[in-house]
């Protein structure tokens, strides 16, 4: 068999998620896809998308953060053009940061006491979530409180791309620019960059950049009616009933026109679209006669970028500091792992990867040729570990 990988144990993929699962109601449905040398190993798809109708191959999710590595790409295609640089400050593009200072005190009812920071914010910084910016759920400082009592990362507030900036330019940042790793809004900033350099809206350069030479032909910020059908129900975490409806497929958000397009989290997505993307970059920026970016750009973006290397446990100042990101770098848009070992979790030096706040996630493991696509819809993507299960499973079926 070309790709080298057991079927039995492939199988034992839907098997575990029914089991530990779906069968016990914690996920509504589970959908994976694994290839192996461009060749599709498996594909299983168990559950309901709704209640009473059977999770198809061809059903839409709502990939959240799954949106930051694409968001990511396309940027890169930019600086390969020439028409902006890691080193470029964030406020050649967004003078709206200009005046933009480090929390100090204050918050609350008390008026923001800040600094000047000690280095402007760099388009790097936004790559990497190195620029001070947050997000509301992180619950830790009153800046991410302002985040919430904004509504500046609510999926139901009415910003657009330019209103963001300005409102988002308002909040003090969290810590100087390039002095920690923060989980954020950076790439919805990255977004609203990509929007002004092109001239034009940041869903119609993705589509024209990305989506129509890669074929992802279901993959957008909205749902067209003729596919909402498709759209699966989402769910959110609850501690008595273990899940509860957040976003019905056939009344939802993603199926609504939208003035704002969030960078870092608002696309929709299949398993096969996100698929042709993971093998886009397995095969180093190109998929047939299509070339998205560069070899070595794509190198570079999946290079460990924390400063001073080090992993996210030593570098990140929030939700990302846990002991399962031991081993994990991060780079231009994606996680990275450094050491297998230290991650706990078979894999390669050099795979890289990410997920979305309703629990999806991709992996692309260049060493063993082995990209792998999970959807499912329960937020937060925290609940359950059930990312690394599957990756380990995925990697258990090697057979070469």
């Amino acid at each position: 068999m070309s790709h080298g990988m057991d079927k039995t144990r492939l199988d034992r993929i839907p098997a575990f998620l029914a089991a530990k699962y779906v069968d016990t109601g914690r996920l509504p449905h589970a959908a994976t896809l694994v290839s192996r040398r461009g060749d599709i190993a498996h594909r299983s798809c168990i559950g309901e998308a709704r209640p009473g109708e059977a999770l198809q191959e061809d059903a839409i999710f709502r990939i959240a953060s799954m949106t930051k590595p694409i968001t990511s790409i396309a940027f890169m295609m930019l600086l390969e053009e020439g028409k902006v640089a890691l080193s470029d400050p964030l406020v050649k593009f967004c003078p709206e940061f200009q005046n933009t200072g480090v929390f100090v005190a204050g918050g609350g009812n008390a008026p923001f006491l800040t600094r000047p920071p000690a280095r402007p914010i760099l388009m790097v910084d936004l790559l990497r979530h190195t620029a001070g910016l947050t997000y509301s759920f992180q619950e830790r400082t009153p800046v991410d409180a302002a985040y919430r009592k904004t509504k500046i990362d609510d999926f139901d507030a009415d910003y657009t791309m330019d209103s963001f900036i300005a409102r988002l330019a308002e909040i003090p940042l969290q810590f100087d620019p390039g002095a920690h790793w923060n989980y954020s809004m950076a790439t919805d900033v990255l977004g609203a960059v990509i929007e002004r350099i092109e001239g034009k809206s940041f869903a119609q350069v993705l589509k024209e950049r990305i989506f129509d030479p890669l074929g992802m032909v279901d993959t957008g910020f909205k749902v067209p009616a003729d596919k909402q059908h498709r759209l699966t129900d989402a769910y959110a975490f609850h501690p008595k009933e273990k899940m509860r409806q957040f976003d019905a497929g056939q009344r939802s958000r993603w199926a609504k026109d939208r003035s704002f397009h969030s960078g870092g989290g608002g696309l929709a997505s299949t398993l096969d679209d996100y698929h042709r993307f993971c093998l886009m970059l397995l095969a180093g920026g190109k998929m047939g006669d299509v070339r998205i970016i560069s070899r070595k750009t794509l190198d570079l973006m999946t290079s460990n970028h924390l400063v001073g290397g080090g992993d996210l446990t030593q570098h990140s100042v929030g939700i990302f500091s846990e002991d399962e990101n031991a081993g994990v770098g991060f780079g231009l848009g994606f996680a990275v792992t450094l050491d297998p070992a230290r991650a706990g979790i078979p894999g390669s030096a050099g795979d890289f990867y990410w997920g979305g706040m309703f629990s999806t996630g991709f992996f692309v493991d260049p060493v063993e040729q082995i990209c792998m696509v999970f959807m499912t819809q329960l937020m937060p993507s925290s609940t359950y570990p059930v990312r690394r299960e599957v990756k380990t499973l995925v990697h258990a079926a090697i057979d070469d």
